[in-house]
């Protein structure tokens, strides 16, 4: 008997050391890193998510207002969407350093000639997309222009499947479905009167620049994420600012190329004179569509550092179907049915977007909340193996006579 509480005591002893071993330690802080957001996690992205639902919206109805008092530019309107750049270098500065990582130490850096081209490459197709934005909105009604931009999504879909292997889901394939529909039904409405008096030929113009602009935004998505998974190989906030002030300041130099090179800069001073709210109403409507651009860009650069890409794309086409709401109020467009089934199918497709996205995301964070657990569990495998290795030769060096003592007191 005494020889039992003695091994029942040898392997109580050794249960509180494994439990203080660093072994188990270091695997109880692993399973506890993937903890759920703090709460400054969750402001942080609600302050994210109000500048792109704000900045977005504010930049469309003044581009809306440019227009309406006898703006013209079509280069002006497209370089303050892409020239407000410097707003974000402090926030550049300011950001906190990259943390060194086993795995950027071994990482190998892309050239500088293939940075170039990156950015280039991007901004140009930056300084394209806003063009056909800008002559979309020109020629067509704000709450139609936005509408046909959540179009966006399907071309975002499309191209990740051929640029970035993303699955098809049903979700994502009813988003697809509802998305087209909804940007179809304005597109066929050729009966639609809007606030320019245009004709049907700039109103099938407009509608053709938005739509493409939406396909090549839909584009940059899917090859900005290339560059970074592929390429750069990270995505850091501090890479993502980059990208975005590099690639900004290349679409300001081809906007401002285009602008001299089209002679619109010879009639700027004129068309300040006619602009029907004065000088000062005027500079400041270009000024603070400029700044609501930004605000939109540091919104969607914040959620990209959150929590991802494709969350910042899917806020910021929840924010398009109620720019509709917001022109209907202030330049008085007319919601017609079609126009309201529109809206109704767009936030549908939204909704099941979003939903695959969180499918994916629960599915994403339990494959890694397993692998951790696998990794952690690895010193407790072992720290067992090594014990039961140890009780083997403690067994092999007992006399016969104490185990069989053993084995009749258990009788």
């Amino acid at each position: 008997m005494g020889q039992a509480q003695n091994l029942q005591l040898q392997v109580t002893v050794q249960e509180a050391e494994e439990a203080n071993s660093p072994g188990h330690i270091n695997a109880t802080n692993q399973s506890t890193i993937s903890q759920p957001r703090t709460f400054m996690q969750w402001l942080r992205m609600t302050i994210f998510t109000l500048f792109v639902l704000s900045g977005q919206s504010a930049a469309i109805l003044l581009g809306r207002l440019y227009y309406d008092k006898r703006g013209k530019s079509k280069w002006i309107a497209t370089l303050v969407q892409v020239a407000g750049f410097p707003i974000i270098i402090p926030y550049y500065y300011i950001s906190p350093p990259e943390k060194p990582t086993s795995n950027s130490i071994h990482r190998n850096e892309p050239s500088t000639l293939i940075l170039v081209l990156i950015y280039v490459s991007l901004g140009v197709l930056q300084a394209a997309n806003s063009m056909m934005y800008s002559v979309g909105l020109l020629h067509l009604p704000v709450s139609t222009f936005a509408l046909i931009c959540a179009s966006q999504l399907t071309f975002n879909a499309v191209f990740s499947f051929l640029i970035n292997s993303q699955k098809f889901t049903p979700f994502i394939i009813n988003s697809l479905v509802l998305l087209t529909i909804s940007s179809a039904l304005l597109i066929f409405q050729t009966n639609s009167t809007n606030p320019t008096g245009n004709s049907n030929v700039n109103y099938e113009i407009g509608l053709s620049c938005t739509v493409g602009a939406s396909a090549g935004y839909g584009l940059m998505l899917s090859l900005t994420e290339l560059s970074f998974h592929k390429i750069l190989r990270r995505e850091t906030f501090t890479v993502i600012l980059e990208m975005i002030i590099y690639q900004s300041l290349i679409a300001t130099c081809a906007t401002l190329v285009g602008l001299f090179a089209s002679g619109e800069w010879k009639g700027l001073k004129r068309e300040m004179d006619e602009f029907e709210l004065g000088k000062f109403v005027y500079v400041s409507t270009l000024i603070w569509t400029a700044i609501a651009w930004q605000i939109f860009n540091i919104g969607a650069v914040g959620l990209i550092h959150e929590v991802s890409s494709l969350f910042s794309n899917v806020i910021s086409v929840l924010g398009l179907p109620v720019i509709p709401v917001l022109a209907v109020i202030f330049f008085h467009d007319k919601m017609d049915g079609v126009k309201a089934i529109s809206m109704v199918l767009a936030i549908w497709g939204f909704i099941s977007y979003f939903y695959q996205h969180c499918l994916d995301d629960s599915e994403s964070k339990a494959e890694k909340r397993d692998v951790k657990e696998e990794i952690s569990m690895l010193p407790l495998l072992k720290e067992v193996t090594d014990e039961q290795d140890g009780l083997k030769n403690i067994y092999q060096k007992v006399p016969l006579s104490t185990e069989t003592n053993f084995e009749n007191y258990e009788h």
